[in-house]
């Protein structure tokens, strides 16, 4: 079985998940304003969900379905927040997903580890796209993959159920062509 990559950027370490983080997972993702803002993470959030989850991510790299990345601090470790791709190897693509701590907002950690992620997904998986989605009324996410280069690609109206009220959903993606022609221009 392949090892799980470890990225690295000018500020983060992008690693697996550890049993050791689940006290911060809980803690960040049970923030009422990050479960809001996503479309899986439910609150409360308890104890038992961060360790179920954390289990879950080998099974999803082996099996070549997913790499989730703890996003942490490269001077003190500190977990920042997540960062993963669900892969659909058979269509060449994935959906790029994460979450930050609250206290960490407005650092641009989602985008320095964003760029990391679709790094890897393009050159390392061999993707052909990587897209994201938000919710409409959480445009700061928005912002974050327009940063990424993601190209707006529609609403998808009334997508998710969240909270009982049905969410509409705003679609970024980006190919790989026009990934590699931006990296080309950066030279």
């Amino acid at each position: 079985m392949a090892l799980h990559p470890v990225l690295e950027t000018g500020r983060l370490l992008l690693r697996h998940f550890l049993m050791d983080d689940c006290c911060d997972v809980v803690r960040m993702a049970g923030d009422p304003e990050i479960a809001a803002n996503t479309s899986s993470i439910p609150h409360p959030y308890e104890y038992n969900m961060a360790v179920d989850w954390i289990k879950s991510h080998r099974e999803s790299f082996a099996a070549g379905k997913g790499v989730i990345f703890a996003i942490t601090d490269r001077q003190d470790g500190n977990l920042i927040g997540a960062i993963g791709l669900m892969i659909d190897a058979g269509n060449e693509k994935a959906e790029l997903g994460y979450w930050i701590g609250r206290q960490y907002w407005s650092e641009g950690y989602a985008t320095e580890a964003g760029k990391a992620v679709m790094e890897y997904g393009f050159t390392s998986l061999g993707l052909n796209r990587i897209f994201a989605r938000h919710f409409s009324r959480n445009p700061a996410s928005g912002r974050v993959m327009q940063k990424l280069g993601m190209k707006y690609e529609g609403c998808l109206r009334g997508d998710v159920k969240k909270n009982g009220n049905f969410e509409d959903l705003e679609l970024y993606g980006l190919l790989k062509a026009d990934y590699d022609n931006r990296s080309n221009m950066a030279l």
